[in-house]
């Protein structure tokens, strides 16, 4: 039996449990737990079961809990006449002094809160990264720390590696913890309440996950039958699943302009059968023309706007758009592009081997610059390249590589294109003489 005997203060409970005076504080105002007796002078008193409870509810956190719906959990064991701590040994109370302090801020603002996970996260220190979110979760909103400490510390992070200040290893240390607590989240999501099924995934060619997986979890607790299928989806599986289902809404999101272009051709398959498609992602945000291209709903470039915008078209409130048809003369290019890609690679390769350019390096480019101009091609502007090619220009100058390289290698490809597919090729070798003008101004 745990005893109810108010016996201690409030230091007592804080060293024991390692919360801030601020969180517990907060969760005693918000959600009624625990609830300390108060001695003749207003301090509180709280009793052995009163720091049970605490614990009960930061174990339910490190399963995935918000703090509202382990409360909720709390309430409704006790409501079915079941005790949450039937079967606990209470905790024997140590000396203050032997009691490892855990990490928690003394500043509980937003981005006081994501700096500390971005620090732990960038120090490796996996369980000060999940006491910071801990401590998050118990003072805001889920959704509110998704997009702001989650979703924006990820960002934040892969700036840094952008940068170079900080390493590979790094940020898939921060999306893996960050992946965790989602997919925690989404499991310890309410039964959905409303009918409509929305699925949630990534086109062909697309790895990058977290914003997916954000917004299924995000859409699940609006009460919504989410199906999240992750990365790497093929076209023929969104057709037969979305129709097995019966998804009122299927959700896409890339982050580069390959996956993009692996995305229209997905959309324009879902459209033809009369599935609705919502889409968005990094590279929309880069591009402003670039929705043009994808049949269906663009949802914005803010996480907020896509979920309201995704409650408008359930509701059958917006119409689709339809796609901007690639011109006759882009149709040829990328036909002649594609079919004499290697052509064109290896007479680049031939070139690029007088340079003294290391093999893998020209192999990297390669692939890339290939895959950015075919997938253009197809989406019908040239122009979408500069975007990616502004990235690798930014990359490769936080890495002190020359940058007369980059110029070596965007005039010797655009040579080999104009030689192997002369006219037809123009819309490509126009968009090369922009781009290394660019470069020399």
């Amino acid at each position: 039996m745990v005893s109810t005997t108010p016996a201690f203060n409030l230091k007592v409970v804080l060293k024991e449990t390692g919360l801030t005076a601020d969180t517990l504080r907060a969760w005693e105002r918000r959600y009624g737990l625990p609830v300390p007796q108060r001695t003749a002078g207003g301090h509180r008193l709280y009793s052995q079961r009163d720091i049970e409870t605490i614990k009960w509810l930061m174990k339910c956190q490190a399963e995935g809990l918000s703090i509202s719906r382990a409360v909720d959990l709390w309430n409704e064991q006790l409501a079915s006449g079941t005790d949450p701590l039937a079967g606990t040994t209470p905790s024997t109370l140590v000396p203050t002094s032997s009691v490892p302090v855990q990490h928690q801020s003394s500043d509980t603002t937003l981005d006081s809160l994501r700096a500390d996970w971005i620090e732990a996260c960038l120090s490796f220190s996996e369980s000060t990264a999940e006491q910071t979110l801990n401590q998050a979760f118990s003072i805001f909103p889920v959704e509110v720390v998704c997009i702001e400490v989650l979703q924006k510390g990820i960002s934040e992070i892969g700036d840094l590696w952008y940068e170079n200040r900080a390493s590979v290893q790094q940020e898939h240390f921060a999306s893996g913890l960050a992946m965790r607590r989602l997919d925690a989240l989404m499991s310890a999501s309410p039964a959905p309440t409303r009918k409509q099924t929305v699925f949630v995934g990534c086109p062909p060619d697309e790895w990058h996950t977290l914003t997916p997986l954000l917004i299924s979890l995000l859409l699940r607790r609006r009460g919504l039958d989410v199906l999240y299928f992750g990365a790497n989806i093929p076209v023929a599986q969104f057709s037969d699943t979305v129709k097995n289902v019966k998804a009122n809404l299927v959700v896409l999101a890339a982050q580069q302009l390959t996956s993009a272009a692996t995305l229209q051709r997905s959309a324009l398959m879902l459209s033809s059968q009369k599935i609705p498609v919502a889409f968005g992602g990094r590279i929309f945000n880069l591009n402003s023309d670039l929705p043009d291209a994808i049949p269906g709903y663009f949802l914005g470039q803010e996480l907020y706007r896509a979920l309201e915008e995704i409650e408008l078209i359930l509701n059958g409130n917006l119409k689709p758009h339809q796609a901007k048809v690639a011109s006759q003369i882009y149709g040829a290019a990328h036909q002649a592009f594609v079919s004499r890609r290697a052509q064109i690679e290896m007479k680049t390769k031939e070139s690029l081997e007088l340079l003294s350019l290391s093999p893998e390096n020209i192999g990297i480019a390669m692939y890339f610059m290939g895959e950015n101009i075919a997938a253009a091609l197809q989406l019908g502007n040239m122009s979408f390249v500069s975007a990616e090619l502004d990235w690798l220009q930014g990359l490769l100058q936080a890495r002190s590589s020359p940058a007369t390289q980059l110029a070596s290698f965007l005039q010797t490809y655009s040579n080999a294109i104009t030689e192997v597919t002369q006219r037809q090729g123009e819309p490509i070798s126009e968009w090369f003489a922009t781009a290394l003008h660019n470069f020399k101004t």
